[in-house]
């Protein structure tokens, strides 16, 4: 498989997907190719679609929204690249569930079509959406998503604030509690951090390290450029 899971599609200071371009054409390649954008994580479809597409149109690429399409499963069947934008993972899971769309994306994608997830995109390419931040404002059929990477995510990582008065539970804490009922890896993404996966190798982008926890294990931190193959 040829994937791009990505913590944050904005990055403080910059434009929508701007600290990941030169990754995502990367993982795309050259221009042109159709890429397929996957709104359902946000409310307003056609407003996110024309944000998704302006910036992959600056990338020299074209994009246009899966939403758009009568037959969303013959879109997926002809085009060149996936991205599965951010908002909320609940939301994004059931709406691709209700539109039978789980089964035709997992098989493009395992038979090769790159696929670039943020955020909620990155989520969905787990085993479930166990390990999201968001609030479950719909209920999906079930929390199993795409299973693309046998491990968990938790993009947005946040580490904890030692200045802080606020008396509720740590992200590490929480991820903890998973692994009281859970047995997979999973991935403290830090914004900016990126995952690059090709076939059987997976490689740690972006500026900061990673945490990586396990069950039954104290957390690692991961350098950026560290191989992450022996979590595949």
């Amino acid at each position: 498989m040829n994937l791009l899971l990505i913590s944050n599609s904005t990055q403080f200071g910059g434009g929508y997907l701007e600290h990941c371009r030169d990754a995502l054409v990367t993982l795309f390649g050259p221009a042109p190719r159709r890429l397929l954008f996957v709104p359902f994580a946000l409310a307003d479809h056609d407003a996110y679609a024309a944000k998704a597409s302006a910036a992959f149109v600056a990338m020299g690429y074209v994009c246009r929204s899966l939403h758009e399409f009568r037959d969303p499963t013959a879109a997926l069947a002809d085009a060149d690249g996936i991205f599965v934008g951010g908002g909320n993972t609940f939301r994004l899971l059931d709406q691709l569930q209700r539109r039978g769309l789980v089964d035709p994306l997992r098989a493009r994608v395992r038979d090769g079509m790159p696929y670039a997830g943020a955020s909620a995109g990155t989520n969905v390419a787990c085993p479930t959406i166990r390990t999201t931040n968001d609030m479950p404002i719909v209920m999906p059929a079930s929390f199993t998503a795409l299973a693309l990477v046998p491990f968990q995510i938790n993009p947005h990582y946040l580490d904890p604030d030692p200045g802080s008065r606020h008396m509720g539970e740590t992200r590490e804490q929480r991820i903890r509690e998973f692994h009281e009922e859970n047995h997979a890896a999973v991935l403290g993404l830090r914004e900016g951090g990126m995952l690059r996966i090709e076939g059987g190798s997976a490689t740690l982008l972006g500026p900061h390290a990673m945490r990586l926890f396990r069950r039954g294990e104290n957390p690692r931190e991961i350098a950026p450029g560290t191989s992450l193959s022996f979590l595949l």
